[in-house]
């Protein structure tokens, strides 16, 4: 990643949240980011205390088995959201975000390179929202680490 301070510094941020006061429990299922998500939260302070884990489904059929994505595409609003509230429940976490995507340079079932799905559970509330970023395959990646972790400290100030 090309940005590991920015990101260093907002895991640092979430970690800061997360134990203010209550502590709120934190998990993530990735696809795209493969681990670098829960790699950055597991670096951060105390995240012992409040990062649960995280769930790297980078294979179809681990987002269909595992994560009871519905029948159909893997980079959706439904596989977002399926993803997000599997792994909230699987792991015991008050907020969990989760990503699916195509990093590119190629389509990807007639999905754009850069298109990003992301899910976010929080307190048994699930959403989703798409983003397109453009770049190389590892600037799509580090974006899409850099918006997750924004959701989640999105998500921190709201509680």
């Amino acid at each position: 990643m090309a940005d590991e301070t920015g990101a260093e510094a907002l895991a640092a941020q979430i970690a800061s949240r997360a134990k203010g006061g209550e502590v709120t429990t934190i998990a993530t299922s990735e696809s795209l980011t493969g681990g670098n998500i829960s790699c950055l939260l597991g670096a951060a302070p105390d995240s012992a205390g409040w990062f649960r884990g995280s769930i790297v489904a980078y294979s179809s059929d681990v987002k269909y088995g595992l994560l009871e994505v519905p029948s159909g595409p893997v980079v959706s609003a439904a596989a977002a959201q399926a993803m997000a509230a599997s792994t909230a429940k699987l792991l015991d976490a008050d907020v969990t975000v989760a990503v699916t995507g195509v990093g590119g340079p190629d389509p990807q079932d007639g999905i754009a390179p850069g298109t990003v799905w992301f899910g976010l559970a929080v307190d048994g509330t699930v959403r989703a929202e798409v983003q397109h970023f453009r770049g190389e395959p590892d600037e799509i990646v580090e974006l899409t680490t850099r918006h997750a972790l924004e959701l989640v400290i999105g998500a921190l100030r709201a509680r």
